[in-house]
């Protein structure tokens, strides 16, 4: 039997994707320069709603990416053996040179898929910045990568698995502490 445990619930992740807008506000010295670019999947719903909750904040739209990592993934071969690999597309916007880049993503554990994001990114033009966002952070980390805005950071072990749910791809908005089974892999972000 698999132990779960809510970690944040509709109205949390809704208040840490708030608090995420402001500092990316903060930090930017307002957002005329900034670009949101989610990680395919969960990260472009994210990334809408932290457009949204910076429009509601400072009247201003900020253009949202959606960013398809599958080709720069270090682990391709290992988790499609006999299969090609299913490209969804990577839609910017906007001429990303000169700009400031939001990376979103909904957890960062070993960092992988956030260095296969940066490698994604800078084939598409040279921002000026890159930055992180991230719904949680649960540690772990394989590579020297730090998000610069975090919902919420988790301690975990690497027999617990995060979970996040949203309600445009899972219906409910919820994040999950799950503790393996003994069996399956997660993957690794």
């Amino acid at each position: 039997m698999v132990k779960t445990r809510t970690l944040l619930d509709h109205d949390a992740i809704r208040r840490a994707l708030t608090r995420i807008a402001h500092e990316i506000i903060e930090r930017n010295k307002g957002v005329q320069n900034c670009v949101l670019v989610g990680i395919k999947t969960r990260g472009i719903y994210l990334a809408d709603r932290l457009a949204a909750r910076i429009k509601d904040i400072e009247s201003v739209e900020v253009p949202v990416g959606e960013l398809d990592i599958t080709l720069y993934r270090d682990d391709l071969s290992y988790k499609n053996d006999n299969e090609d690999p299913v490209l969804k597309g990577t839609q910017l916007p906007v001429d990303i040179n000169g700009k400031t880049v939001v990376l979103v993503d909904d957890v960062l554990y070993t960092g992988r898929t956030v260095r296969a994001g940066l490698d994604a990114l800078i084939d598409h033009g040279r921002p000026q910045s890159i930055q992180l966002a991230v719904l949680v952070d649960r540690g772990h980390r394989e590579l020297p990568i730090r998000p610069d805005y975090v919902g919420k950071n988790v301690p975990t072990s690497k027999d617990e698995i995060i979970a996040v749910g949203l309600q445009e791809v899972d219906g409910d908005d919820a994040v999950k502490l799950q503790q393996r089974g003994g069996e399956g892999s997660e993957k690794t972000t």
